[in-house]
Parts: structure tokens; sequence; C-alpha cells
């Protein structure tokens, strides 16, 4: 069974930095396009990044800039890096194949952001 773990989140100043990570089990991250996204309160789950299993990402143009999607495929791990945080990107944070293709779903990571 597919399970995704998100870690990293929390309480944050706007301005700042944090690291989440996305641990996979069941399924190997390798060659596989991964993406994170987000959900606000009483909001749609949105699209955040994307990285394809040979590198190349994509960004949602309100992230792009300050976040940075990688992958360790040794640690079967997908990062998302997140600087200069806006109050705007508070929202619980999931990680997954693309849409259409989305394994079962995890709890996600709290991110938020205080101005």
């Amino acid at each position: 069974q597919v399970q995704f773990v998100e870690s990293g989140g929390g309480l944050v100043q706007a301005g700042g930095s944090l690291r989440l990570s996305c641990a996979a089990s069941g399924t190997t991250l390798t060659m596989i396009n991964m993406g994170w996204y987000r959900q606000a309160p009483g909001k749609q789950r949105d699209w955040v990044a994307s990285i394809s299993g040979s590198g190349v990402t994509n960004y949602a143009d309100s992230v792009k800039g300050r976040f940075t999607i990688s992958r360790d495929n040794a640690k079967n791990t997908v990062y998302l890096q997140m600087n200069s945080l806006k109050p705007e990107d508070t929202a619980v944070y999931y990680c997954n194949r693309p849409l259409g293709y989305a394994f079962p779903w995890g709890q996600g990571t709290q991110v938020t952001v205080s101005s």
C-alpha cells in the first residue's frame, strides 16, 4: 500500500523559510512525476510545484522564484524548500503524483505564516 508522509511544516513569520519533506513507502519514486499541493481553509486543493522523473521542475506563478522542489531517489523522498514565505502561503501541504494519477493522500503538513 502506497503511503506518503509529509513533514517539516510549522509556524513561521513572513519572510521566513521552511523545508518540507515527503517520504514515500509502498512505491519507489524513481522516475515518477511528483508534485506538491496545498489546501487553505475553505478552499480547494491547489497545485504548487512538480518535478518529473528526469528532474524537470514547474511551479505555480504564485510561488515561482520562492519555492524549490527537489527529490532524493536514494531516500525515496521529495522536498519543497520554501523561502520568502507570505501569509497567503498558509495551508496544509501535501505531496502526490499528478492529479488523475494520485495515490491515496497523506495527512499533509500544516504551514502557517504570520504577518
